[in-house]
């Protein structure tokens, strides 16, 4: 049975705080009821001043879903390291890992936005060095102990329940992120399929004499959206995917590279691309993937929409597959 995803990162252009609240508890409702359907992971990511309201605290947010679930877990993918202290980051995470009993999986990436460093007041040309500073940190801070930190003797409680420390991977696309994953013996979780980031990232752990794994994403990684009539989806919801498809290649440089990158610059081009793909149920089942990632309210998607398209995975698609 494929590993079911649902993607959350409210989005929502011009809405109103009201509208965003009830956005928000819609998303938890539907985390809730996709944690009794056979849903394995909730997705969530980071973005920082972004008009269209993307979500800018996906610990917080992780933290709600965790509460409205039992079984399924979240993923935070990706964290913008250093853009967060780096202590404070460590007791964070203990305390989700605590309260859900270890479902909370982090994967850190140094985030491809100057804007966004600038916001923060952080340098830029500094981020490398900030990230191997927060991961170094995180993971002595869960060990319970004492350890030095920026000149002084620190300690940081709780201490995780997860042993040897919550899911921690290194995101990223360059082979600095590779070697960072490798010298530090953390999992690495390239950003797009990148084979021979894989291969040097194993040739680092042997440099090392580190241990690791990889989780790569398959060649094709699109964001899905079902529905009984797909030519009718794209007819009065097209806009809404390429607003956030829109969006998110206006913030990656040519260097960048990403699973779910477009390159479309109308609806009928995202359609053909694939990135997003409207499926029926049938069509889903034929497929079937390794996994399948939803993402119900993309771009702002009205929330009745999104139900709908969830509704199709849980009672649909996935007792089929199963």
């Amino acid at each position: 049975m494929p590993v079911a995803v649902v993607r959350f990162n409210l989005v929502a252009p011009g809405a109103s705080p009201a509208a965003l609240g009830a956005r928000y508890r819609a998303a938890l409702e539907m985390a809730a009821y996709a944690d009794t359907h056979g849903v394995a992971t909730v997705q969530t990511e980071e973005h920082h001043g972004a008009e269209n309201n993307w979500l800018p605290s996906p610990f917080a947010f992780a933290g709600a879903v965790l509460g409205a679930t039992d079984r399924l877990t979240v993923t935070v993918s990706a964290v913008i390291g250093p853009l967060h202290d780096p202590l404070r980051l460590a007791e964070d995470i203990a305390v989700l890992d605590l309260v859900s009993g270890g479902r909370l999986v982090t994967v850190a990436g140094i985030g491809y936005r100057p804007e966004e460093y600038a916001r923060a007041g952080v340098d830029w040309s500094a981020r490398g060095r900030l990230q191997d500073e927060l991961l170094e940190t995180l993971l002595s801070a869960w060990t319970g102990e004492e350890f030095a930190y920026r000149g002084r003797t620190v300690r940081v409680t709780p201490r995780p329940g997860t042993a040897p420390h919550p899911l921690l991977l290194v995101g990223g696309s360059s082979r600095a992120a590779a070697r960072r994953a490798a010298r530090l013996g953390l999992p690495f979780f390239p950003s797009a399929h990148l084979p021979e980031l894989e291969a040097y990232y194993k040739e680092r752990l042997v440099e090392y004499g580190t241990e690791g794994w990889v989780l790569m994403p398959p060649a094709e990684t699109p964001l899905l959206h079902l529905a009984e009539d797909p030519d009718r989806v794209w007819a009065v919801y097209g806009e809404h995917f390429l607003h956030e498809a829109r969006t998110y290649a206006s913030w990656q440089s040519g260097g960048v590279r990403s699973a779910v990158r477009s390159a479309a610059v109308t609806v009928e081009e995202l359609r053909a691309e694939g990135v997003y793909r409207v499926l029926t149920p049938d069509a889903c089942v034929a497929w079937a993937p390794d996994s399948l990632v939803l993402h119900p309210l993309a771009g702002g998607m009205p929330v009745e929409e999104g139900r709908r398209s969830l509704r199709l995975l849980c009672e649909d698609v996935l007792p089929r597959l199963g």
